[in-house]
């Protein structure tokens, strides 16, 4: 008997012993089958991808689509008047507005200009940004299906608004595998602004959900130690503490052959990945080789660790390294109250640093296979918050029509995707679900969403769960 099959009736049960020695020979070969394929994650590419690595930027809170692409001159013409005077009311308000007698149109404060040869529509708040439009992607068409925080990031990062479910990062970990064994596949950076985060950036947001244990992402902190406790200070060389491991695998192999216990199996690729980012880990943390030309490109921020534009520039060098998947969240982007005091400071924190960061890589020949991508959970509400005409207006969770900006890796650059209505309540046409969009990323890794599944619980999920399309109007 071999160990597979040794392993396999060490964990089972009465019933499922019994169940196996009735079906004898053809179970045994189905248990050979399924130790055959679990050798196959990282094998689900099903057709030449165009891109390699996914660099996703997070604006988590929802910015505000009419204050920033999606221009809608007719606003000022209704100014003040009820929003559902001109709009059949579609799906259920939040908390905040669901008893307002009113909902008062508000105009946005922001001149719009177009930029680029394709007369891209971007507000004034973001200069560096309509600089680089002929190389965006931008998708005005967007829709999502919960209405709060929590449910709405939870859904765009794993395709469920229920936690659980593992994050894209970590689909991509299962479904591809790595591209460097000395840094992890999925890494997570974290930033906000000087607005309290009103919705906590859980690390579900990042997690592997019900895959194994190896496909978590792995936040790096800000700063000259982005792990913790990498630093040997017993003094022991390099091989000594190799031999130390080796005694500490041994011991860790044995147990998962004694209990079959795959968080064992964890474990030890845990083990030798922060063994090898003892060397990898300072040389991506130290900035010291890179020109001044660096921050005039990122701007002077990007000197700060903690800063977006600190974390752009770290991603960049993650995308030099062959890292998967790259998730930036950058919070404060909540607006419900005081919108003009507080959407600017966010634009000024994010936009040379995109910019930055998408130049740089098309410099540096990067961005043919890196898609970067750039968004929040939902947008925000054309009316007013507090059901007032007010200089220092705020809007609402508006799920129904928001903005998506994708860069690189096969989008087509320079495309004005997708329309809404005059309010900038719904979609007119082309809309894009966040299946949709997952299904298209994937889509460019190589990968047919329909395919990249794993068998939980009596059934199989994958990110999309049973819906989403390739758009490939969006794709050159």
């Amino acid at each position: 008997m071999n160990q597979e099959i040794e392993n396999l009736w060490l964990k089972m049960n009465r019933r499922q012993a019994l169940r196996t020695v009735g079906a004898g020979l053809g179970y045994m070969a189905l248990g050979s089958l399924l130790a055959d394929g679990s050798k196959t994650a990282g094998k689900f590419s099903h057709h030449p991808a165009r891109a390699k690595r996914i660099i996703y930027l997070f604006q988590s809170g929802g910015p505000s689509q009419v204050d920033l692409f999606d221009h809608k001159p007719a606003l000022a013409k209704h100014h003040g008047s009820d929003i559902f005077k001109h709009v059949e009311q579609q799906g259920r308000l939040t908390g905040f507005n669901n008893n307002r007698k009113i909902l008062p149109v508000i105009t946005s404060k922001y001149s719009f200009a177009q930029h680029g040869q394709t007369g891209s529509w971007t507000s004034e708040l973001l200069p560096h940004m309509a600089g680089i439009a002929d190389d965006l992607c931008t998708i005005r068409s967007m829709t999502t299906i919960p209405i709060n925080h929590d449910p709405a990031m939870t859904f765009m990062q794993t395709g469920h608004n229920l936690p659980g479910r593992p994050s894209m990062g970590s689909w991509l970990s299962y479904g591809l595998g790595t591209m460097n064994q000395n840094l992890p596949e999925f890494v997570a950076l974290v930033s906000s602004g000087d607005l309290p985060n009103m919705q906590p950036l859980n690390s579900r947001l990042w997690g592997n959900g019900f895959l194994p244990g190896k496909h978590q992402g792995v936040r790096l902190r800000s700063g000259t130690e982005p792990v913790l406790y990498l630093n040997d200070p017993s003094g022991k060389t390099l091989k000594e503490k190799r031999s130390i491991l080796d005694a500490i695998n041994s011991l860790n192999r044995e147990e998962a052959n004694r209990s079959g216990d795959p968080s064992v199996d964890t474990r030890i690729a845990q083990y030798e990945m922060a063994f090898r980012m003892q060397t990898s880990i300072p040389e991506l943390a130290d900035f010291a080789n890179e020109p001044e030309s660096t921050y005039k490109l990122y701007g002077e921020d990007a000197r700060k660790p903690g800063t977006f534009a600190f974390n752009c520039l770290m991603a960049r060098r993650l995308a030099e390294r062959d890292v998967r998947f790259i998730q930036l969240y950058h919070s404060g982007w909540d607006h419900h109250f005081n919108l003009p005091a507080h959407l600017p400071k966010r634009c000024r924190e994010v936009d040379q640093a995109t910019a930055g960061l998408i130049t740089d890589l098309k410099q540096r020949g990067l961005l043919d296979d890196t898609i970067v991508v750039w968004g929040g959970e939902f947008g925000r509400s054309t009316y007013s918050q507090n059901g007032k005409v007010m200089e220092a207006y705020g809007r609402d969770h508006h799920p129904g029509c928001f903005t998506k900006l994708l860069a690189g890796g096969g989008f087509k650059p320079g495309l004005q995707f997708g329309e809404t209505d005059d309010f900038s309540y719904r979609v007119t046409k082309d809309e894009v679900s966040v299946h949709d969009l997952h299904a298209t990323l994937l889509h460019q890794l190589g990968i047919n969403h329909e395919r990249l599944v794993y068998f939980f619980q009596g059934r199989r999920y994958r990110l999309t769960d049973v819906h989403g399309h390739v758009v490939k109007k969006l794709l050159v």
